[in-house]
């Protein structure tokens, strides 16, 4: 049975790793799917996604702009009647520490990592105030949760949306709206892959299950909650992380 057949879903940074992985398996799962990124190769994706029960739109997307944002949603709704799902899953990556670290570099990740989450939960909610309810999903990370050297304005960004997802989903739960995001350990994303072997080896070694998540398994929870499966968890932060945090 497909769990999300006729569902809306947008998805930010939908063009690779976890978001590409999430678009393939909504779209298996019957929705309806707008990819948004700033990567024009989306275009070329959602075509080749397609088929005859589900449809896989790209609309280019600078997540860090209001204006962007509102016309992805405007858009999604003006071509399907509603929106049912965002997954806000765009990000990047930083690596420094805090004396070495300039204000500009702090203010990107920041801008972003938790800046565009907020905007994208916003307008979400304002379309999803309309229809009657949905489901968002965030992407946070174990660094929501837990420190770790080198990853000053990362760490801060993705505990805050953490936090944002908690007080979005106790503020709009009663609204039919349930906002959650998922806090994946390292991922085997493009990211991560064009890294060292040693680099590579050494995060292996932090995760209890002894390798690193592949896309599809994060994909596999942002479905959950995405679907009716999980129709009673509102303002949580759900770890896929292979033991990363609980060591």
């Amino acid at each position: 049975m497909m769990r999300i057949k006729d569902k809306v879903a947008i998805i930010t940074g939908g063009t690779n790793g976890i978001g590409k992985a999430t678009v393939e398996l909504f779209i298996k799962e019957g929705a309806q799917v707008v990819v948004a990124d700033l990567d024009d190769n989306g275009a070329d994706l959602a075509k080749s996604l397609s088929t005859n029960g589900s449809e896989c739109l790209f609309i280019r997307t600078d997540v860090t702009k209001e204006t962007d944002v509102r016309n992805l949603v405007e858009e999604t709704v003006n071509k399907f009647g509603k929106l049912d799902i965002m997954f806000a899953n765009a990000g990047i990556g930083e690596s420094a520490m805090a004396h070495e670290m300039t204000m500009s570099d702090w203010q990107r990740v920041i801008e972003v990592n938790l800046s565009s989450v907020f905007l994208t939960n916003k307008i979400a909610i304002e379309a999803m105030l309309e229809s009657g309810g949905g489901s968002i999903i965030n992407n946070s990370s174990v660094l929501g949760l837990v420190g770790q050297p080198s990853v000053t304005a990362n760490a801060a960004a993705k505990g805050g949306v953490s936090n944002l997802t908690r007080t979005l989903g106790v503020n709009y739960a009663k609204e039919g709206i349930r906002v959650n995001s998922i806090c994946p350990g390292y991922t085997l994303t493009p990211l991560i892959t064009s890294k060292p072997k040693e680099f590579i080896d050494g995060l292996i070694a932090n995760h209890p299950i002894g390798r690193l998540a592949e896309p599809e398994e994060i994909a596999n929870v942002v479905l959950f909650l995405a679907s009716d499966d999980s129709s009673y968890i509102a303002g949580s932060n759900i770890l896929v992380d292979g033991g990363y945090t609980a060591q």
